[in-house]
């Protein structure tokens, strides 16, 4: 087979125009106009409502390229087009060649009649998606009336990202492109059409079985061939010896071949002692190479195809139990408690979402101890590199089919469209070791038991919905994958509107602590069984905010700001939690770090509650993980990959260890939550310290908790302090076995209440080696500290810390984790850093 490579270079033009520019393909009419010059930054002020009206005009992407005579004599010539968003007519040398109506699928055309020895032109026209909207017509009765939040009337008629048209975290940007690679291939041989791998797991043995279809013509005198072996360098973070690399030590049958003529292959490899894939946290994530290849009756090669694989069990545990049924994710036998966020896409511009983005935001969830990220339904299905980063990082991916808070007109069309669609997408990533369940939706199913908005649709619409998730998707779903849990909704207790909202069943989206204003304590009174969804907003940093205001924006109630926020009213809902917590900040600077404070409280507060009740609940994703744009938001890494504060607050609140306090009464207890699968001793002392951080009253203990428990490892009653309340803080210290130190921090009475002190915090910074290390001391206590930087953009060791005793503090910075410009040396570190206090 040959391939032609058709990135690079294109012409961007309105449809029957003159060109307008030069675009980089994979790239978009955004990219390509902005990286021209032609418009400003989409993101740039109000710049959003220009960038929109773009789109009632069509457009059109073109090239030349060489087809040589040899390539012309193959059998078959097909253009592959990875990503077309959305609504696109191909043409080469001027004749329409198909068409394409789905940016969630690969699309493949014979072009072989039309192309000719030397150059030949393929042009794209991008349809107005608007322009669509507005002629579809809608069976009798079946009107859609609903809008998203934040989104625009018709986006679910069409199949392209629905956040695109804008969600309450996101513009509407609209966009459309080539935002995937675009090639050709040519050959005259039988292809590999599909390569589904299944594992069988015994007592220290797993078999692989690998199903091989082939098509074309002599495919009865082909043979197949599968060989695997351990991919050593795919363990992430670490590499494995050149003696465990050795095929033979792990594999019965090496390089098995059977005949092609029972079409599908069937052949099944036996890997003894198998190195078992785990998720972070439990233990390593081993791949094996599944390669296959297919042989003509020589012997000769004609198509290999590779994949990565991880050994595990991997399904969804719904014992019944004590409170309902559990809902948690068993790996290997062993149940896990998830810990994670939701990931949406990483920009509006989806042709600017590279390997490195993908990996930068995957790795900061493995570094702030995630186990699990779910892929929320309203955006897109990830690159392939997406999920071999979650393998290698023992990321479990909860998978949401790209459905969400909409209502959808099945037409036998759509019906056949979505088919296809999730037949590909599920092929396509079925293998990973990652994969952890398939979802059929975001939110759908409870929106149709009691959002007023939705039921008011009509019962026809009603009817498409059970049609579509009960029966259509699933049986899609099953006939592609077996194997992996299907879940038909999140939330949901399992479907058919069987109270999808239960506490006791399923999964559960908690919005009452931020949409309805409930103090962060109403956390504690809701024991889920595994909460999908729940989450608090905070602003970006100033440096983030600059990128899209001018001086004169820079206030939360500006016209800018709220069109960079896009929840209703919630920059004003920010402030009313301010209020209950904090003090009015002194600027607006200190605004937007305080906002970023209540965030991870918010945060903290819901997960320490579900850990200390791990068994009952068996998982948390918090809303959400990051931003497709500079905006106010849930999310805890900014647009620019700037951590907020709830990210750094997440690496301890999702360590393997966590400790936490809760208060019942005039009761402090303290807890230690253990994921690990090792028990763990502990010594733990709780301190009663003034503003000065002298210590006022200390209790201590020691004990053991045990492998994946959480239990209080100490109770305080702290009534005798109710008059000093406004003049102390609470603070437990549990110092683990191997050393390692975990504290917390509470107060009596709301921080805005306390009698802090102004902080004068020194800082020496020391360059050692490929660090730097920040030497922190502070005259008093000083709550949720934190360090920025003028210029470059940085991931610290530790960020929002809590200063106590008035002892040094190291805060530490890899030179790797140095982004979007340079720290020289440690005078430049030290010119360049700022330090916030809560005082």
């Amino acid at each position: 087979m040959r391939k032609i490579m058709l990135n690079g270079q294109w012409e961007l033009a309105e449809a029957g125009n003159d060109r307008l520019c030069e675009v980089q393909v994979p790239g978009s009419v955004l990219s390509g106009l902005y990286g021209a010059g032609k418009i400003e930054d989409p993101f740039y002020r109000t710049n959003e409502d220009v960038t929109r009206e773009l789109f009632r005009k069509d457009y059109e992407f073109s090239r030349t390229f060489v087809a040589a005579e040899d390539i012309l004599k193959e059998e078959k010539i097909i253009l592959v087009c990875e990503g077309l968003d959305t609504l696109a007519d191909i043409y080469i040398n001027g004749q329409k060649a198909g068409s394409a109506d789905n940016m969630h699928r690969t699309w493949k055309l014979d072009v072989k009649e039309f192309l000719h020895s030397g150059e030949n032109q393929i042009r794209i026209v991008f349809r107005s998606v608007f322009k669509y909207i507005e002629a579809y017509e809608y069976e009798d009765n079946k009107e859609i009336h609903y809008v998203p939040c934040g989104g625009m009337k018709g986006n679910q008629l069409i199949r392209k990202a629905h956040c695109m048209f804008g969600w309450d975290w996101g513009p509407q940007t609209i966009d459309a492109g080539i935002f995937r690679d675009i090639y050709l291939e040519a050959y005259s041989h039988p292809r590999i059409e599909d390569v589904k791998i299944i594992q069988v797991h015994g007592d220290n043995a797993v078999d692989v079985c690998t199903t091989v279809a082939v098509s074309g013509d002599a495919v009865d005198k082909c043979q197949v061939r599968v060989t695997i072996q351990e991919d050593a360098e795919s363990v992430c973070g670490h590499r494995t010896g050149a003696n465990d690399r050795k095929t033979e030590a792990h594999v019965c049958k090496v390089g098995e071949t059977v005949s092609a003529n029972n079409n599908p292959a069937v052949l099944t490899s036996s890997i003894h002692n198998p190195k078992l894939w785990w998720p972070n946290g439990y233990g390593d994530q081993p791949l094996y190479k599944v390669q296959v290849e297919l042989l003509d009756e020589y012997g000769t090669v004609l198509e290999t195809i590779t994949k990565r694989i991880g050994l595990r069990t991997l399904t969804i545990s719904q014992e019944k139990d004590l409170w309902g049924k559990e809902f948690a994710f068993c790996v290997n036998g062993v149940k896990i408690f998830a810990m994670g966020g939701n990931y949406i896409p990483e920009d509006c511009i989806y042709s600017r979402i590279t390997p490195e983005v993908q990996k930068y935001i995957l790795e900061s969830c493995k570094r702030a101890n995630f186990n699990c990220v779910r892929v929320w339904g309203g955006g897109y299905y990830p690159s392939d590199h997406f999920y071999d980063l979650c393998d290698e990082m023992g990321l479990i991916v909860w998978q949401d089919l790209m459905f969400a808070c909409n209502v959808y007109d099945l037409t036998e069309e759509f019906e056949d469209n979505i088919t296809k669609e999730i037949t590909e997408n599920v092929k396509r990533l079925r293998h990973h070791a990652s994969l952890g369940l398939w979802c059929g939706n975001n939110e759908m199913e409870s929106a149709w038991d009691h959002w007023p908005e939705v039921q008011s649709e009509s019962k026809y619409l009603r009817a498409d919905y059970i049609k579509m998730f009960e029966y259509v998707i699933p049986k899609a779903v099953r006939a592609a994958d077996s194997e992996t849990f299907f879940w038909q909704s999140s939330p949901s207790s399992g479907g058919c509107f069987d109270d999808p909202d239960d506490e006791n069943r399923g999964d559960c989206h908690y919005w009452d602590v931020w949409h309805g204003q409930k103090p962060f304590t109403d956390y504690q009174k809701h024991y889920f069984r595994f909460c999908s969804e729940f989450g608090f907003q905070s602003f970006p940093c100033l440096k983030t905010v600059e990128s899209f205001t001018e001086e004169k924006d820079r206030n939360i109630f500006s016209r800018v700001m709220e069109n960079h926020q896009k929840n209703p009213a919630a920059n004003g809902k920010i402030l009313y939690y301010l209020s209950e917590n904090f003090r009015y900040p002194e600027n607006f600077r200190k605004l937007l770090y305080v906002s970023q404070i209540l965030q991870g409280m918010a945060m903290k507060y819901g997960v320490d509650h579900w850990r200390r009740h791990r068994g009952r609940c068996m998982g948390t994703l918090y809303w959400q993980i990051n931003d497709n744009w500079p905006v106010a938001s849930w999310a805890s890494i900014d647009y620019f990959g700037r951590w907020k504060a709830l990210h750094y607050m997440a690496k301890k609140f999702y360590g393997p260890q966590a400790v936490s306090m809760c208060m019942d009464g005039d009761i402090m207890q303290v807890y230690l939550a253990n994921e690990s699968m090792d028990a763990q001793s502990y010594q733990v002392a709780f301190y009663v310290k003034n503003m000065e951080c002298e210590i006022l009253e200390k209790l201590t203990g020691t004990g053991t908790v045990g492998v994946q428990e959480s239990a209080p490892i100490l109770t305080v009653d702290v009534s005798g302090w109710e008059d000093k309340k406004y003049e102390i803080f609470l603070e437990a210290e549990v110092t683990l076995a191997d050393g390692d130190v975990l504290c917390d921090v509470e107060t009596l009475v709301p921080y805005k209440y306390l009698e802090l002190d102004k902080p004068e915090i020194t800082a020496e910074v020391e360059e050692q080696g490929d660090a730097f290390v920040i030497h922190l001391k502070s005259s008093c206590f000083s709550p949720f500290t934190a360090i920025g930087f003028t210029d470059a953009d940085v991931t610290l060791e530790d960020n929002f810390f809590h200063m106590t005793d008035g002892e040094e503090m190291c805060v530490r910075l890899d030179k790797k984790d140095i982004r979007n410009g340079e720290i020289l040396d440690a005078a430049d570190l030290t010119q360049q850093m700022e330090i916030l206090t809560l005082a």
